[in-house]
């Protein structure tokens, strides 16, 4: 048995809402976040869209008196918080991958220079 509380005015639908809503806003996330690398979602109108989110979440959704509501603004919020955060971490690894690439060839043309044959 999980340890939910249930609060006043809850429904099936919000408490299934809230049980799985990391796994839907991780959902929506990854197909946004594939439109988003494909270049068919600007990153521009992705990063407005959170920034939008994010607020309804916190001005309305957060405080609203409806549990289904609150999961709903959450779910909104935390998947375009991920989709900004998506092309981010694929340039930072990126930028990680060829730092790691220098270095290996520097290792590689310091054993070539060391070598005395």
């Amino acid at each position: 048995m999980t340890n939910l509380v249930i609060e006043h005015g809850d429904t099936a639908f919000s408490r299934r809402l809230r049980r799985r809503r990391l796994q839907l806003a991780l959902a929506i996330a990854a197909v946004e976040a594939i439109l988003v690398l494909a270049g068919i979602v600007p990153w521009w109108l992705a990063v407005a869209a959170a920034v939008a989110s994010v607020a309804v979440y916190l001005l309305l959704g957060r405080g609203h008196g409806s549990p289904a509501v609150r999961s709903v603004t959450w779910v909104a919020a935390v998947s375009q918080l991920t989709v900004v955060l998506v092309p981010v971490a694929v340039v930072l690894i990126g930028v990680l991958v060829l730092v790691l690439l220098v270095a290996v060839m520097a290792g590689v043309l310091a054993v070539l220079f060391l070598d005395r044959r």
